[in-house]
């Protein structure tokens, strides 16, 4: 069975290694910064290209009892997925769903209290970046959080020439829409939400961001 979105199938095997190689604990250092804003108790989690699945073990570290739908469009990284939580947490796995598919393939009546989106939204071009924003944040609970832990606009001219490539790598050889970083903020703000809790990593080329309904006055 294969997916629109399954291209990663062809890096799952090094992909975490590339990454180590490149930016060090810093994309794991984002990730873990942004899931300071899960929410507390047993809440329902929506992840989506969540890659080979380390994530899940912070996730359950943080909240033991959170129900969690993992939702990857690549069979090789959903594959690395379920070996991950196999291995690391056997006894969280009764709270996983793991699913194949894309935003798509949500149910009009699943909802949750988090939407977990690492590295993920920047692989789009603006349009499908847009219609796969608006479906996630169709299935965020009222009063739900968003966690991002993505690039930004990189400040010095070394990260831009680095983003330049990595756009193009991955363009090669998974195929992604999108050829430059979107406005990621900009899109979440015109969803409703606002970054209450933002932090930088590398040298400010990636960062960790709580977004949340702003409180009313």
């Amino acid at each position: 069975m294969t997916t629109p979105d399954s291209g990663f199938d062809r890096v799952a095997g090094f992909y975490d290694f590339l990454a180590r190689l490149v930016f060090g604990r810093a994309l794991r250092r984002a990730q873990q910064a942004a899931l300071v804003g899960l929410p507390p108790g047993a809440p329902k989690i929506l992840i989506i290209g969540g890659g080979t699945g380390w994530v899940l073990g912070e996730v359950f570290r943080r909240c033991p009892q959170a129900q969690v739908l993992y939702l990857e469009a690549s069979t090789a990284m959903l594959r690395k997925s379920q070996q991950a939580l196999r291995g690391t947490g056997a006894r969280y796995l009764a709270q996983v769903e793991f699913r194949l598919g894309t935003e798509a393939s949500l149910a009009t009546h699943e909802t949750f209290d988090a939407i977990v989106t690492f590295f993920f939204l920047d692989l789009f071009a603006p349009a499908r970046l847009q219609a796969v924003m608006q479906q996630l944040n169709a299935a965020r609970q009222p009063g739900g959080v968003w966690l991002l832990a993505d690039f930004c606009q990189p400040p010095l001219g070394w990260q831009r020439a680095l983003l330049a490539v990595m756009y193009k790598f991955f363009r090669i050889t998974t195929g992604i829409s999108a050829r430059q970083l979107p406005a990621l903020h900009a899109e979440l703000n015109k969803l409703g939400l606002r970054a209450q809790n933002r932090r930088t990593f590398y040298a400010g080329m990636i960062e960790a961001t709580v977004f949340e309904e702003p409180a009313e006055a």
